[in-house]
């Protein structure tokens, strides 16, 4: 009996090690892949210099009060308010300075990094040399199904991080334009300049 138990101990030590290593093994894997939400780092010193300073976090429960105190008649709104349904965070941060030089991009390299991420894909680059205006976004993949959405728009006298979480595409994020302390990005007017920048 004495024999018996003491093989038993074994098994179970022989277990407890494996679970460990296992779990070793996949901390890397987990904390590879973050998901949808964005880390972003400390902008104190940012927020210090700028005229302007927005920073919206809005969960599942903020977004559902914000969506009661919408205006069903009004179409806009309306349709915002639909897309709350799908949405599981709101996350915004966006400075503007009084003058130019104020940031660099060096500000956003922590960001970039995540997008290297599995999961992350590049769905649009706008580029305006002219103006000096530069806007990336990204869709993070659920499977073959969007489940965030994010947009670094730099420009001269301004910054803007936004990151919307659950079921999203890129013209439901222009809908969203404006609403939710989200800036007005101009996508699609950025593109278009863009587009004649290049025919120049």
């Amino acid at each position: 009996m004495g024999r018996y138990f003491s093989i038993l101990r074994r098994h179970r030590r022989a277990q407890l090690v494996g679970t460990f290593a296992l779990t070793v093994m996949l901390v890397p894997v987990i904390s590879a892949a973050q998901g949808p939400r964005l880390k972003l780092p400390d902008f104190s010193a940012l927020a210090q210099k700028a005229s302007e300073d927005v920073d919206i976090s809005l969960d599942t429960g903020l977004l559902g009060l914000a969506a009661r105190f919408m205006d069903a008649d009004d179409e806009k709104q309306r349709a915002v308010k639909d897309l709350l349904t799908n949405l599981k965070g709101v996350y915004v941060r966006s400075f503007e300075f009084d003058s130019a030089g104020q940031y660099n991009r060096s500000d956003l390299d922590a960001i970039r990094r995540q997008f290297t991420d599995p999961g992350w894909n590049r769905l649009v680059g706008v580029r305006s040399r002219r103006e000096g205006t530069d806007v990336d976004v990204y869709v993070w993949m659920e499977g073959k199904k969007p489940g965030g959405i994010a947009v670094l728009a730099s420009e001269p006298r301004q910054l803007t991080i936004v990151n919307l979480i659950g079921a999203i595409d890129l013209e439901q994020l222009r809908r969203l334009d404006g609403e939710l302390g989200i800036p007005k990005l101009d996508l699609e007017r950025k593109k278009d300049k863009d587009d004649q920048d290049e025919e120049q």
